[in-house]
């Protein structure tokens, strides 16, 4: 009954971490891409572009922005971490790279991720973990320069990202701003 269990909670944990990769499909151009178009209805324009520009300065206020004029758009470049290793000794692996565009239309928008670059971390002589310089793989071809293991773990986590940032935006987008509570006043002088 244990190995059945056990036989059973591997199953899942296996099907749990394929789910990742799936998030990111293949574009035109043989790029990983993460996209999605969402309604936000009784938004327009000027106001979808408003709060994606909070969102940005809120929850990712290091991402470089490109400025685009004249436009509906948000574009600009950003990057994040990708660990590995056993539980107690995770450290980081490298770095990932990626591009994203936000377009809005009334009561609609758009955004995409893609673009990702993989810089690997190696150890420094202060045995600090730092991305090594002049080496820049895409996503797609770091089969060939790593292992599938490896390469499936940077996989699931740029999928997590990926819908951990889409997630994220979403709820800042639907969600309008709290109206600050009156706080009631009490008088202890008459009862």
């Amino acid at each position: 009954m244990k190995i059945k269990i056990i036989a059973l909670v591997f199953i899942l944990f296996v099907k749990i971490s394929f789910a990742q990769q799936n998030l990111l499909s293949f574009d035109e151009h043989n790029k990983y891409i993460y996209y999605q178009v969402a309604d936000a209805p009784g938004l327009v324009t000027d106001t979808l572009h408003a709060k994606g520009s909070a969102f940005l300065k809120v929850y990712y206020p290091k991402i470089r922005l490109k400025p685009i004029a004249g436009e509906n758009m948000i574009s600009g470049q950003g990057k994040f971490l990708v660990y590995g290793g056993v539980s107690v000794l995770k450290h980081e692996k490298g770095e990932v790279t990626f591009q994203f565009n936000i377009e809005f239309k009334d009561q609609k928008y758009r955004y995409w991720l893609t673009g990702f670059i993989f810089t690997p971390y190696q150890r420094d002589r202060y045995g600090n973990f730092v991305a090594q310089k002049g080496i820049d793989i895409p996503l797609e071809s770091t089969l060939s320069k790593f292992e599938k293991r490896d390469v499936d773990a940077y996989l699931d986590e740029t999928g997590t990202f990926c819908k951990q940032f889409g997630d994220r935006f979403k709820q800042f987008i639907t969600n309008a701003p709290k109206k600050e509570e009156t706080i009631k006043k009490v008088v202890t002088d008459k009862w």
